[in-house]
């Protein structure tokens, strides 16, 4: 199954924010991995600032790039802006709606209870992290798996986030997919009409 298996650490340092959930390494090395990364570094270049921008986003939703470049062709034939419609598409996978819903405390978490069978849409089993889920679709645990203690723990310690596009009721551990977020109310710091233009190209 395709996604990102390198050090976590790295990609927070190289980005300088916590994409793939909370580093310690951000405190204890607050700049760029590598050789050179205390040493001072030039101007970079509006490709390099814009491809830059395209790996935080595939980063931040675990998607590599045969995934990215679907999600984004997906975007740009939809109506509306090409870069509100790319964040809108990577709010919807599934992975990420368990995430915000917070059943899991991270996206790999996420992931990692969609692809053992824990998650169910509209109350059937999904096993594929990118599925696109739809406005007015239910997200809930698997009766079965609503015992598990990480899932108990991360809705106990996630309780007090809310997303103004998604619905969720702890006590039956299921939630609704409201609508497509307007784009300020996604809380990432995405330059997402940067992707476009690289795109555009």
């Amino acid at each position: 199954m395709a996604r990102y298996t390198g050090p976590k650490s790295k990609i927070s340092r190289k980005f300088g924010e916590a994409i793939l959930g909370p580093s310690k390494a951000l405190s204890k090395k607050n700049y760029p991995p590598g050789q050179h990364g205390r040493g001072r570094r030039g101007k970079k270049s509006e490709y390099a600032l814009q491809l830059q921008e395209k790996q935080k986003i595939k980063y931040t939703y675990g998607m590599l790039e045969r995934q990215f470049a679907r999600i984004f062709h997906l975007a740009a034939v939809r109506d509306g802006q090409t870069g509100t419609n790319l964040i809108q598409l990577c709010e919807s996978r599934l992975d990420n709606i368990v995430y915000r819903m917070g059943i899991a405390p991270t996206r790999r978490a996420a992931r990692q209870l969609v692809t053992h069978n824990h998650i169910l849409v509209d109350g059937e089993v999904a096993s594929i992290p990118s599925l696109l889920v739809k406005p007015g679709q239910t997200v809930g645990v698997r009766e079965k798996s609503k015992a598990q203690e990480n899932i108990k723990t991360s809705l106990s310690l996630n309780s007090a986030k809310k997303y103004g596009w998604i619905e969720f009721n702890s006590a039956d551990f299921v939630g609704t997919f409201i609508s497509y977020p307007e784009r300020e109310q996604v809380p990432e710091n995405f330059n997402d009409q940067a992707v476009v233009e690289l795109y555009n190209k």
